[in-house]
């Protein structure tokens, strides 16, 4: 009742004071930094390998194990890993304690040791690490659609054109589209026969593309004619 008491005594104290509140609100409202996820504090390094046409259980087999025990015995401060492999590619997550140098980290992973995957077999890729905060999620998804075109014409679309544009939007990181068909060739293989014949799948590889270069040169060739 005190404050009711002391409003009825000094009512233009308390009129200014509502003023001040009603035009110095909006000001600080609009100077207030917001962030729609707090900043969480988890060091989290995220290491992606690509290893095309080879099937999830294989792939986990050759490599993303492999790549887990070694990270093990390798890095540490390690407080969980997580990994998951699909068709081609394999994304494994390193979580540390919060406790834990990120810059350490990093050159433990990024640095040659015993028992690294690379190169588990000919063909595979370099592992491509970044820093992954917990708290940058994506906000919005883009998906496309088109009378018309077919889904190798949307995915050539969003690669090509659309994703060039995006990326020049502050604070946008923008990945490659998910979907969509891609050209593919896939080769069944003997190991075997291979083995009698002293070939690598990479040898087989390198066959596949220069064969089809050739086709491309020639077609060039026979267009300019």
């Amino acid at each position: 009742m005190w404050i009711v008491k002391l409003a009825l005594s000094r009512p233009y104290t308390f009129i200014v004071m509502a003023l001040l509140i009603l035009i110095i609100s909006p000001v600080i409202i609009l100077q207030t930094p917001t962030d729609i996820f707090p900043s969480i504090n988890i060091p989290v390094i995220a290491t992606a390998w690509t290893f095309t046409g080879l099937s999830p259980e294989e792939l986990e087999g050759r490599l993303t194990t492999v790549y887990e025990r070694a990270l093990t015995t390798t890095v540490d401060n390690i407080e969980h890993i997580e990994s998951t492999t699909v068709n081609g590619q394999a994304i494994v997550k390193i979580f540390l304690q919060p406790s834990a140098s990120i810059d350490r980290a990093n050159a433990q992973v990024n640095g040659d040791f015993p028992g690294h995957p690379s190169p588990v077999a000919a063909g595979d890729s370099a592992s491509a690490d970044s820093e992954f905060n917990a708290s940058s999620v994506p906000i919005l998804q883009l998906g496309l659609s088109g009378e018309g075109l077919s889904e190798q014409q949307l995915n050539d679309l969003g690669l090509n054109f659309l994703r060039t544009q995006l990326v020049t939007v502050p604070g946008a990181a923008v990945p490659f589209p998910y979907g969509g068909k891609t050209r593919q060739v896939m080769i069944n293989l003997n190991p075997t026969l291979m083995q009698s014949k002293g070939l690598s799948p990479l040898d087989i590889l390198n066959a596949v593309t220069q064969q089809n270069l050739g086709r491309a040169l020639r077609h060039g060739k026979d267009r300019k004619v």
